[in-house]
């Protein structure tokens, strides 16, 4: 067995506490009033209406906007949509009055906004959003590059429609959906030559919204008559919504806001600081058990158990760079406190596996050994089991456009749409959580446990739960 050093220990105890400090409590610094965040810490959680409520606004078309018909609101909805996981909204709620033409959108305040201007926070959706097609997709871009370096082809302002459908496939016969566009003149011919040019090597032509690829098509052919047929894994729904985002792209309107109002928060901060603070008197109480239960190891993981936490905060905030802020409710909440419960049971089967070993008879080395070995299947068959529920509910009640719904497309598309940013909160914290458990409750606890055990002063069973050693020699190797 290969040996843990000693300085382990201290490096990975150092690094979770300066960890769990700055994503509790960020980092910030001011230049008069000015503040500048560099670190973001549990203050700049952006809460769900369900704790803090947030913002009713009702848009309309411009008075000068003629011919609205419900595709073009569809496509505005979209659009709106976009905006929203863009920026990581997910509790959000969006509804389309074909009738009267307006677009209902409900969703929370900024995690910073402290004198509740809902016209402050409308603004936040920005004006209508940019679509652009440019010759090459994402996966040509490198380190630092954005979609302002792929060449352009079209904008907006080039689209005359797009719609789904549903056609033939000519490879095999059997009808398949897809996206039908036809081009205004103005795009012709722009259209003509860049499907020339990437036709030959099967090269790709990718749609933007703003700066989110939404489609990346391969050109089979020169598209000369502005008439393309955009194919690939579509189902009716999915079809629809790409035909709706480009629509709302080229929109010859502006929506502007025709009413807003404040929504009262269902169940508010007290709830949430109700929850928070059982949660800590639950971790003290689960702390003090470890630790009297299994004196050493029980101490290692409890500071497993907190970078698991802090981890978790730092994936709700938006402490990592490549990782956007995250939309908190009350169910999210009670995401978190399930995946420490799991967390918790991880350290309790390996602790017991490794006491089991020592009452045995084995030595310290092999039954920390044995214990996290014979551990491990178990915790992973759990763990495993919860990433594939949290999944499930991501791709359920998730927006159609983040990754679990992508993958889980086959068989959600018999039940529908069912975005419900609060349960999606849910999956969220328990998916981050049972990932965190792996690294902290598996991986820091193995090395910490392992380099403390190289000290002459931990060479007793006793601080592992087993028996004080008393007399004769015992060999430890």
């Amino acid at each position: 067995m290969k040996q843990v050093k000693k300085p382990v220990f201290f490096v990975v105890f150092i690094l979770i506490a300066v960890f769990t400090y700055f994503s509790i409590m960020g980092f910030s610094t001011y230049y008069g009033d000015i503040k500048t965040v560099h670190v973001r810490g549990v203050a700049d959680i952006r809460w769900g209406i369900d704790i803090r409520g947030g913002v009713d606004v009702t848009f309309t078309p411009s008075e000068d906007a003629v011919d609205v018909d419900n595709d073009d609101l569809d496509g505005a909805r979209s659009i709106i949509e976009t905006r929203m996981v863009e920026k990581n909204i997910t509790d959000y709620e969006i509804y389309v009055d074909q009738n009267s033409k307006r677009i209902i959108c409900r969703f929370p305040w900024q995690s910073d906004d402290e004198s509740f201007d809902p016209e402050k926070a409308v603004k936040e959706l920005g004006e209508t959003a940019m679509l652009t097609f440019r010759k090459g997709s994402s996966s040509d871009l490198s380190s630092g590059q954005t979609q302002e370096d792929l060449e352009l082809v079209l904008t907006g302002k080039d689209v005359a429609s797009a719609r789904a459908g549903y056609q033939r496939e000519s490879s095999n016969g059997d009808y398949e959906y897809v996206v039908q566009l036809t081009l205004n003149d103005s795009g012709k011919e722009a259209f003509k030559n860049a499907t020339a040019e990437a036709a030959p090597t099967k090269g790709q032509i990718s749609i933007w919204m703003d700066d989110i690829e939404i489609s990346a098509p391969q050109v089979n052919d020169t598209i000369a008559d502005g008439s393309a047929i955009i194919t690939g894994n579509f189902d009716a729904e999915s079809a629809k919504a790409l035909a709706d985002k480009i629509n709302g792209g080229s929109l010859p309107f502006k929506l502007v806001t025709d009413s807003f109002s404040t929504i009262s928060p269902t169940l508010g901060s007290g709830a949430r600081d109700a929850m928070a603070i059982a949660g800590v008197i639950a971790f003290g109480l689960i702390a003090l058990m470890m630790i009297f239960m299994y004196r050493l190891p029980g101490v290692i993981a409890v500071i497993s158990l907190s970078g698991q936490v802090a981890g978790t905060f730092a994936a709700i905030t938006g402490f990592f760079a490549f990782n956007d802020s995250f939309t908190m409710t009350i169910p999210g909440i009670a995401g978190i406190i399930l995946a420490i419960g799991m967390g918790v049971d991880a350290n309790v089967i390996t602790n017991e596996r490794i006491k089991e070993e020592l009452a045995a008879g084995k030595t310290i080395d092999g039954s920390l050994y044995i214990g996290f070995k014979r551990a491990f299947s178990a915790i992973f068959d759990g763990n495993i089991t919860m990433l594939i529920i949290a999944v499930i509910l991501m791709g359920a009640f998730g927006t159609p456009d983040s990754w679990c719904a992508i993958i889980l497309t086959p068989i959600f598309t018999w039940f529908g749409v069912s975005t419900a940013g609060s349960i999606y909160a849910f999956g969220y914290t328990l998916a981050v959580g049972v990932v965190l458990n792996f690294l902290f409750g598996i991986l820091t606890t193995r090395l910490m446990t392992m380099s403390l055990s190289r000290f002459k002063p931990f060479r007793n069973p006793v601080f592992y739960g087993g028996k004080k050693k008393t007399g004769g020699a015992v060999n430890e190797n």
